[in-house]
């Protein structure tokens, strides 16, 4: 299945709804960390911005079709990556090392990967 220019812009709508909740999450928890910052939750929010709504508005521009799994995969990444930031972002907050933070990162590279090839591919081949 092939997704519809109307599924992107819904994917695109919720990404950028996700972003924001990431961005306000954020600053709330930045304000109660009694003036302790992290890099990685202040920005967290960039992730899906960044790598969702910015690629998904370029095929809509482009009128590309691509499948529904490939968008889902590359979605799953996104979701994995910005989960991994927040628990960081915490763990830096609280002040603590912990190498299960880690975990967060090594499925989201593997699905980006994944997911890359797969809109590469869907992309390349110009399914209509």
């Amino acid at each position: 299945m092939f997704t519809s220019a109307d599924c992107i812009n819904k994917h695109i709508k919720l990404t950028a709804v996700y972003s924001a909740f990431l961005l306000l999450f954020g600053a709330v928890y930045e304000i109660f960390s009694h003036g302790v910052y992290s890099f990685h939750m202040i920005y967290a929010f960039a992730i899906p911005l960044l790598l969702c709504v910015v690629p998904y508005t370029f095929i809509t521009l482009k009128r590309r079709s691509v499948r529904r799994f490939s968008l889902r995969l590359w979605s799953a990444a996104i979701v994995t990556f910005s989960t991994g930031c927040i628990v960081q972002g915490a763990l830096d907050i609280f002040g603590t090392t912990n190498a299960k933070a880690a975990v967060f990162f090594v499925p989201g590279a593997v699905l980006f990967i994944c997911g890359l090839f797969c809109l590469t591919h869907d992309l390349l081949r110009g399914y209509e």
